[in-house]
């Protein structure tokens, strides 16, 4: 499900007899359930709003949801390098690239 570009993953719990959905890529947990299809859109879409009214009055920038996926602009040289050295290394380009971030990442202490 997506709204307002938020995503988020849903479960059909047995026991409780409902579905469940968990909002992806944020820092806060935030859920919601319903019985039906429509019940379940409309608690993802109140618990976006809410979340997002939540943040508005406390003067804080929501959380955003990322893909996974992004574009990087680089010269046709550095990519040609970048493809060389991930094969030196057996990684997918892909690959190559998240563990650099992943790298740099680790250098630099980041706010939770």
């Amino acid at each position: 499900m997506m709204y307002k570009g938020y995503y988020a993953t849903i479960r059909y719990s047995e026991e409780d007899r409902l579905f469940v959905g968990e909002i992806l890529g944020l820092v806060d947990t935030l859920g919601f359930h319903g019985s039906s299809v429509d019940e379940l859109e409309q608690m993802f879409h109140q618990s976006i709003d809410n979340y997002l009214a939540l943040c508005d009055r406390l003067g804080r920038l929501p959380d955003k949801q990322y893909r996974g996926q992004f574009n990087v602009r680089i010269s046709s040289q550095l990519h040609r390098k970048a493809v060389f050295c991930a094969a030196k290394r057996n990684l997918s380009l892909n690959e190559f690239v998240a563990e650099a971030i992943e790298d740099e990442c680790q250098k630099i202490p980041l706010e939770a």
